[in-house]
């Protein structure tokens, strides 16, 4: 690890599932790649997963698959720490539905961490953490566009 462990940014991480067993057919690929690029973020551990229709469990590290799979996700192969054990890619795997595909992937956010060295020097320490879904904001705010006419309506 080029820097040191108190220079390390928060590490997230996510399964993204696909419909059928090609990952997307390599259509996110260009964007994660983006981020690395721009150094905001850096990819830790990859896995690919794939379920039969019978709910056979199949995994592949990035070595294992085909170029046409992954677009140019390969760019962070050499750069990839092992995060995850394989009891954590079998807990993971229990999401997937049989058909599907997806990809488990675990980053640490870059550009987060000047901040989070800075916290840690000041003898600060990360007590709680969340993320809201993407799906939550957006069904928040259009719950809040739908109720505004409402809202006009009486204070008229």
């Amino acid at each position: 690890m080029a820097e040191t462990l108190d220079e390390l940014g928060p590490v997230d991480w996510l399964v993204v599932e696909f419909p059928g067993p090609d990952f997307g057919k390599g259509q996110i690929a260009p964007f994660l790649e983006d981020l690395v690029k721009r150094d905001l973020i850096r990819v830790l551990d990859m896995v690919f997963l794939r379920k039969t229709e019978d709910g056979t469990l199949e995994t592949a590290e990035i070595s294992d698959l085909d170029p046409s799979e992954l677009g140019e996700v390969r760019m962070a192969e050499a750069d990839l720490a092992m995060v995850l054990s394989e009891q954590d890619v079998f807990d993971l795997a229990e999401t997937i539905k049989p058909g599907h595909s997806a990809a488990v992937l675990v980053w640490e956010n870059q550009w987060a961490a000047p901040f989070g060295a800075a916290v840690r020097k000041a003898g600060g320490q990360l007590v709680a953490s969340g993320r809201i879904p993407t799906q939550a904001v957006i069904a928040a705010f259009e719950a809040d566009a739908e109720a505004q006419p409402e809202e006009a309506k009486e204070g008229a």
